[in-house]
């Protein structure tokens, strides 16, 4: 006879009539964890205070403080599967962000939890809880999850205090995302020549395939930036697999001579590094060196595999075995980059830029490949990156987005290019082994930007314009002291699109951007719309791209 033995359960937390539980998340690594939890510990009394004297409900915390560890953050997926396994499943569960948190921690429970959820961040650029609330609500998204989200600088104003009632209430909030509207082959514009040429682009992607190179495919517990193979696929975009310990292999065969000759190529064209002599803390001429035999390993991995585009998984793992990949990354995105010998001489995709998925999001890689590859095809500048969606704040009556990633875009992406781009370390707390990035300010122009997200096994893209500018010297610098000095800044206003409708609709914390030259960029939106809609994606335009369109 067979006898089962499963371990103890831990009582369910129950909520009485009024009372919602408030669960909060962050990081994997500690050392962020201890940084972010005094802004967290401030927010959560505001949330009390709202809920309690305000609106006359009670919070009651669903974890602990964890004195050993100097946070009461989650900060493993076994916590947070263990914390939901004692939570009553109908109980209304507060998810409140105000860091970088690692969704896989908490979305598997989430998106079992029966109760109604709402996801709470913060819209601050230093303490980026709205870039956390955006990553978990595309994950939650993608996995078929219901729930509701909401954001407010201090929590207090009608914004804030009208969404709270309204969940607390009825369990929903509704914003308004009409600014996404759905488009077919039946839209007027496909009857323009523009359309048809991003059709046969499309039919070429999907008859010779954009293969993808990812070194590790999960990062930073973006789920949402995780596709399912079928849905890449069925748009003509499969994945080749890459290991980061295939990687480091790789970048050991490059001998010191190209090493010094890559770094010395960037300083002649007048890029400026911050060098000092501490590697702990500063950075230095090894640290860049090795990024160079990694940017090199990058590009014969591409001509190996025949990669249309390459990516590296962020901070975890190679964080800790060498430099931070960023200037690897934003240097072979760049159309204007060293010439890369492969291992005979020859020099690979020469002149033309090679695609980097930075932090390996598939949501990005997607939209970052057609449009290399559209743009190419025009013979247009075809550098892509992705941004977080970092902040933004209103200057001179107009509301300025920050975006900002996390360490490099292609130099041509910069105000000067080469020459407009500094060198910094990369912040010692997240990488122990140093690296530079490609720190600038964002060139001012016209784009077109995308973000891809998944529904089942179906590719669903949003797509947009707008316009970076360059704000004047004082204000950057000020924007820059909120964010992450040592990273780019991209400062934009997206065309029809305010801030509150894209914290309501986005589907990701990051967002694809390719510059456009004015003149050329209604045809290379419609082409762009022709190619999603024949790669067998759904596609949305957004705000007043739908007029150019």
């Amino acid at each position: 006879m067979l006898t089962l033995t499963l371990p103890p359960s831990s009582p369910v937390l129950t909520v009485a009539d009024k009372e919602v539980l408030l669960v909060t998340n962050a990081d994997l690594r500690e050392s962020a964890n201890v940084e972010c939890w005094p802004v967290q510990a401030k927010f959560e009394v505001r949330l009390e205070e709202a809920v309690t004297q305000r609106l006359g409900y009670k919070i009651k915390r669903a974890h602990l403080y964890k004195g050993d560890k100097g946070h009461g953050f989650i900060s493993s997926q076994r916590e947070g599967s263990d914390l939901f396994a004692t939570i009553d499943s109908d109980a209304p569960v507060i998810v409140l962000l105000t860091a970088w948190q690692y969704s896989h921690h908490l979305a598997p429970s989430l998106a079992k939890h029966r109760g109604p959820v709402l996801l709470l961040a913060n819209f601050d650029g230093t303490w980026p809880g709205l870039v956390g609330m955006l990553c978990m609500a595309g994950t939650l998204t993608s996995l078929g999850k219901s729930y509701s989200r909401l954001w407010s600088a201090e929590f207090n104003d009608e914004f804030f205090y009208s969404g709270l009632s309204s969940w607390l209430t009825t369990q929903q909030i509704t914003h308004d995302t009409t600014y996404l509207k759905a488009v077919d082959n039946a839209h007027p514009a496909s009857a323009t020549p523009a359309w048809a040429m991003g059709r046969q682009v499309g039919d070429y992607v999907l008859k010779h395939k954009e293969i993808m190179g990812l070194f590790d495919s999960f990062c930073m517990g973006m789920i949402n930036g995780v596709f399912p193979q079928k849905a890449l696929v069925d748009i003509g975009m499969p994945m080749e697999s890459l290991s980061q310990s295939a990687l480091l292999v790789e970048m050991a065969k490059v001998p010191q001579a190209l090493r010094e000759e890559c770094l010395a190529w960037y300083e002649a064209r007048g890029m400026k590094f911050n060098f000092g002599t501490d590697p702990a803390k500063e950075l230095t001429r090894d640290q860049v060196l090795e990024q160079c035999a990694m940017m090199v390993a990058m590009g014969r991995f591409t001509q190996r595999f025949g990669l249309s585009a390459v990516g590296v998984q962020y901070q975890q793992g190679l964080a800790h075995s060498c430099a931070a990949s960023d200037f690897a990354e934003g240097a072979i995105g760049s159309r204007e980059r060293f010439p890369i010998p492969d291992e005979a001489g020859n020099i690979i995709r020469a002149g033309k830029a090679i695609p980097c998925i930075n932090e390996v999001d598939m949501g990005t890689a997607i939209p970052q490949t057609m449009l290399w590859r559209l743009l190419d095809s025009f013979g247009l500048p075809a550098e892509t990156t992705l941004h977080d969606i970092r902040w933004g704040s209103e200057f001179e009556g107009i509301f300025y987005w920050d975006f900002e990633i996390s360490g490099s875009v292609p130099f041509e992406h910069l105000k000067g290019g080469i020459a407009g781009a500094s060198g910094y370390r990369q912040p010692a707390m997240y990488f122990p082994k140093g690296g530079s990035s490609i720190q600038g300010q964002g060139k001012a122009g016209r784009m077109i930007w995308a973000r891809a997200h998944y529904e089942g096994t179906k590719v669903v893209m949003h797509i947009g314009t707008g316009t970076a500018v360059e704000l004047p010297a004082a204000e950057f610098e000020r924007r820059r002291r909120a964010t992450t000095y040592e990273w780019p800044l991209l400062n934009c206003v997206l065309d029809g699109v305010s801030r509150d409708e894209l914290m309501a609709g986005h589907q990701s914390n990051h967002i694809t951007i390719a510059y456009v030259d004015a003149d050329k960029l209604q045809d290379v939106l419609r082409a762009f719309v022709a190619q999603a809609l024949t790669q067998n994606i759904r596609v949305f335009v957004a705000g007043d791209a739908n007029a150019c369109l």
